[in-house]
């Protein structure tokens, strides 16, 4: 069995604390083993926000897809672009949702103390579908939020090695799938009458 890795969050936030510009290279490079946690979290975390998730949405849920269906793969470390890898890091901005992030986490620790390596692959599955959710632009109250949600626990769940968080997570998905599938016949009207509009 591999050596379970200690919490990502305790390097992630020495990191953010150390003087200087960082660029997403080198937190990925920090990351290690855990890119993929890391990742989930970065690209799900601003989705959370109510506004700005409409334009974040469909880019990051393609990205998710790709991730996930690299971790269900068994790909060792995710291929992100360089140019990608050299855009620097708002340390504020990611301490600031971080630190939110935390805080929520902190009412699922209970459940999840038990730390112990995960099934990567149908974690990716998992993150891969959600990530989908999150991509299609559905006209339904808390329509990327919910997805985005369910993403940074999985997120943290691969980052901190917590089985209880990614099966909350997996949970979650299978919920937010029923949500959206019960909510089907609205979202074809809505849609066909957002078409109808636009022909106009």
């Amino acid at each position: 069995m591999q050596p379970i890795p200690k919490p990502f969050f305790e390097t992630l936030h020495a990191l953010l604390d150390a003087e200087g510009e960082i660029s997403l290279g080198e937190l990925l490079d920090a990351a290690g083993e855990q890119t993929y946690g890391l990742l989930v979290l970065l690209l799900s975390l601003p989705n959370l926000i109510p506004g700005l998730n409409v334009g974040l949405a469909p880019i990051g849920g393609i990205g998710l897809i790709g991730l996930g269906a690299q971790l269900a793969w068994g790909t060792p470390h995710p291929w992100v672009p360089r140019k990608v890898q050299a855009q620097p890091i708002h340390k504020g901005r990611i301490k600031e949702a971080l630190a939110k992030l935390e805080t929520q986490l902190d009412r699922f620790r209970w459940s999840g103390s038990e730390r112990r390596p995960l099934n990567h692959r149908w974690i990716g599955a998992c993150i891969s579908w959600t990530g989908l959710l999150l991509a299609v632009p559905v006209p339904l109250p808390f329509g990327n939020q919910l997805p985005a949600a369910i993403l940074c626990l999985v997120g943290a769940a691969l980052l901190e090695e917590r089985p209880t968080w990614a099966w909350i997570g997996a949970a979650g998905a299978l919920a937010n799938t029923l949500y959206f599938a019960s909510s089907f016949g609205f979202i074809a009207r809505t849609s066909v009458k957002a078409f109808d509009a636009l022909v106009r």
